[in-house]
């Protein structure tokens, strides 16, 4: 009875010794993301990333023209932080409308709130109130791809 119960013990060490060994499993995960959304404001900073309309983005999110992005998009430079006028974010109740093609540049921007280019309000470093600019002129073509913040 004894040289069974010596291979049956044998035989569960031998199992639970082996089963520790096993080597995991590697796993990678890849998000295509795709092309930035064309919009002659921008667009905003969440899925499904629609068009934002005419005065949300402020001077501070474009640079010669350009939209610095937003969300997986976003090419602005570390710790920017730009004015929006939230009034116009649907999570906050705007029902208006989307911006139209060849609609004339916003001159009246009145922002309410800095956010970084993935949504994060925080501090811009500077009052909104004397941004008074084009705002972007694109012609259409989304942005992007420029590490600074025009003034």
């Amino acid at each position: 009875m004894r040289p069974i119960r010596t291979l049956v013990l044998s035989a569960i060490t031998a199992a639970l010794l082996s089963a520790g060994s096993v080597t995991p499993a590697q796993v990678a995960v890849g998000v295509d993301i795709g092309v930035p959304p064309v919009c002659p404001y921008g667009y905003f900073d969440y899925a499904p990333y629609d068009c934002a309309p005419y005065g949300y983005y402020g001077p501070d999110w474009f640079v010669g023209g350009v939209f610095l992005g937003a969300g997986p998009w976003f090419h602005g430079p570390h710790g920017f932080y730009g004015h929006v006028d939230n009034r116009y974010d649907p999570r906050n109740g705007y029902h208006g409308p989307l911006p139209g093609r060849g609609t004339a540049p916003f001159q009246h921007f009145q922002g309410n709130e800095a956010r970084d280019g993935q949504g994060h309000i925080g501090t811009a470093g500077h009052d909104a109130g004397g941004e008074h600019s084009a705002g972007f002129a694109g012609g259409g073509r989304a942005g992007g791809g420029r590490g600074g913040r025009g003034r």
